[in-house]
């Protein structure tokens, strides 16, 4: 077990298995010294943790843990393609999409859960640019999705 996957444990989280693509494309791709991984949702053993709009049907709170959910899946796309987490330089740039009710502008604050999970996982390697978007619908109703873009040791 990687230095890394021994810390998400330390946390009290488990490193899951990769989620299966909902459609046609993959996890996450190396391309040359860089992993960029595909919109993670927050699925919990295969299945989406919570559905709707974030400032209607799910509290703000909740989905900052939802978005946290969705970096520890990009974690795990990361490792399927890499095979060791320990590999990891630093995570570049996250990017973190809100469903939101049309009165809702606390996207930043949601996607911190994705920030907050990799700065705890990996320290300084888990600072990284970031963007938080609002949008109006997510696939399956999901009210986060999270992508990620990481660094590999050379």
């Amino acid at each position: 077990m990687s230095a890394l996957e021994e810390r998400i444990e330390a946390l009290g989280l488990t490193l899951p298995e990769v989620v299966a693509p909902l459609a046609a494309y993959q996890p996450a791709v190396v391309s040359g010294v860089y992993v960029h991984t595909s919109g993670q949702l927050p699925m919990v053993q295969g299945a989406l943790a919570a559905t709707g709009k974030v400032g209607a049907e799910v509290d703000p709170a909740r989905a900052k843990e939802l978005a946290a959910t969705c970096a520890l899946n990009a974690l795990a796309a990361v490792k399927s393609v890499i095979g060791d987490l320990d590999r990891i330089l630093r995570v570049v740039k996250v990017v973190g999409f809100v469903a939101s009710a049309p009165d809702f502008v606390g996207q930043p604050a949601v996607v911190n859960g994705a920030s907050e999970l990799l700065g705890e996982v990996l320290g300084d390697a888990g600072v990284h640019a970031r963007s938080a978007v609002g949008v109006a619908v997510l696939p399956l109703d999901a009210p986060v999705e999270v992508e990620m873009i990481v660094e590999l040791k050379a």
